[in-house]
């Protein structure tokens, strides 16, 4: 199986896992579990102090692969698992994560940016949660630990797409850029945090996680119980025949 994503680790403790599976990169769920694994063993190396998630291509990440899932609908205990990995990782990392994200960022895309410490967008950022399209639950708790519960209601139930100049009017990121400024600008705020003392930051991580309202894993994992639910309605296998086909779904 080719790699679905690159690391490079930096002399100043920043680490660089960039996604990189053409043409949308959207990962399969043997790449959900490869990226959950490098997330996690990455954040516990000691020289690492700040994790930076971006992506290569058109977007920074569409997500799940649909065209594995119709093939075979048995993976979807294993994607919800390669998931649910991922954003833990992500979450509950030792150190700092940094999302820079620039065009589409869907589905897991969204989970990776509902989970990370801070949030940088490219000005073509759009994001969205298309999962009542795709017949499948799921992304609802990390988006709206970014936007709030009414704008994640409307967001998820219509489908629709909020840009970035939007997202940060509404406090859900830290910073619009030009895209040709987003990896620079990630690099720039993880090297700021990563000249701090390691061992103050991680301690800093771990505190602001034991504030939070609730806990985002276990939301999660509750939604996906209802992926499971709605994978026994031939509504959803028709949403994602659809989304193969290229055509519109028929209800």
């Amino acid at each position: 199986m080719a790699e679905q994503f690159q690391i490079q680790i930096h002399d100043n403790g920043v680490a660089e896992i960039v996604l990189d599976r053409p043409p949308v990169n959207a990962l399969n769920a043997a790449g959900w579990h490869g990226l959950a694994a490098a997330i996690d063993a990455t954040g516990k190396r000691p020289e690492v102090r700040v994790i930076v998630i971006r992506a290569e291509g058109r977007g920074f990440c569409a997500g799940v692969d649909i065209k594995e899932l119709a093939a075979d609908q048995g993976l979807i205990i294993s994607v919800n698992a390669g998931n649910y990995a991922t954003f833990k990782a992500v979450h509950r990392n030792t150190v700092p994560v940094i999302a820079a994200v620039h065009g589409f960022v869907l589905g897991g895309g969204i989970g990776i940016c509902g989970a990370a410490d801070i949030v940088i967008a490219a000005d073509d950022a759009q994001f969205g949660l298309p999962e009542v399209d795709r017949g499948a639950m799921g992304g609802a708790a990390h988006l709206q630990r970014m936007f709030g519960v009414q704008k994640t209601r409307y967001l998820f139930f219509t489908g629709e797409m909020i840009g970035a100049q939007a997202a940060l009017e509404a406090r859900a990121i830290e910073r619009v850029v030009p895209r040709a400024e987003l990896r620079e600008t990630a690099l720039a705020i993880a090297a700021k945090i990563a000249a701090k003392s390691p061992a103050m930051i991680r301690i800093a991580k771990e505190a602001l996680n034991g504030v939070e309202d609730g806990n985002l894993e276990d939301k999660y994992r509750w939604e996906q119980g209802f992926t499971l639910q709605a994978y026994m309605s031939p509504d959803s296998a028709e949403t994602r025949d659809a989304f193969v086909e290229k055509r519109d779904a028929k209800f």
